[in-house]
């Protein structure tokens, strides 16, 4: 006797539609959780942004808080695919370091709802270990730790721990991007990437008072 599988019925699963849905619904849900906030959103507002069922939304997000952090993800996501591409091709580190600082600030300048889901994640997830902006961050450190040591290590940056030099330009870089959100860049991207370049490379000190303080420095401490 010959047993004849059963075949599936309904049509053919199509991934490429299956993804541009969700790149729909996520691009929709990030501009109105940033508008209205996450415990004011219905996902009712979604689906008619849209013009689908909210069963549909349901069928590719478990749950609003998984839609929002998905959201969230997405919009992290597309500045690490857009900082990747831009500096794909560059080999100068100081000009990867430029224009990487540069598409970033551009970034947050063209999608500020992403920086206000960032602010909402905080606000709404508490529980979570480490936010979505961290947990990026601590993805690409690596990439950036390897050009400092090369730099380091050829002389062309002073030989401090890596993680000090991270840490503060990734804080010049968080402050700003939520400056401009809160207040409005006093000035174009353009030229606060060049300012937060100049001050970090070549800092505030003239060449004379760089030596003067170098000596300072360097003094031996007086017993009396």
């Amino acid at each position: 006797m010959v047993t004849v599988s059963a075949r599936k019925t309904g049509r053919p699963k199509n991934e490429l539609l299956t993804a541009r849905r969700r790149e729909e619904i996520l691009h929709a849900a990030a501009h109105i959780f940033a508008e209205r906030g996450y415990p004011n959103t219905d996902l009712q507002a979604v689906a008619d942004t849209l013009q689908i069922g909210k069963g549909t939304i349901y069928r590719y997000f478990p749950s609003k808080r998984d839609l929002f952090l998905a959201a969230v993800d997405q919009g992290m996501h597309q500045l690490q695919e857009l900082i990747d591409t831009t500096l794909s091709g560059i080999e100068d580190p100081f000009e990867k370091i430029v224009v990487g600082l540069r598409t970033y600030l551009a970034y947050f300048n063209e999608h500020p709802e992403t920086a206000e889901l960032l602010i909402q994640e905080r606000a709404a997830f508490r529980d979570r270990k480490k936010p979505t902006y961290f947990e990026y961050c601590d993805a690409v450190a690596n990439t950036w730790q390897v050009i400092f040591e090369n730099l380091i290590r050829e002389g062309r940056v002073r030989d401090i721990p890596v993680d000090r030099i991270l840490d503060v330009l990734g804080n010049l870089m968080y402050g700003t991007m939520f400056t401009n959100f809160f207040t409005g860049p006093n000035k174009s991207f353009e030229e606060q990437a060049r300012d937060i370049v100049d001050i970090t490379f070549f800092g505030i000190l003239s060449r004379k008072e760089q030596r003067r303080q170098q000596r300072v420095v360097n003094r031996p401490e007086t017993r009396e």
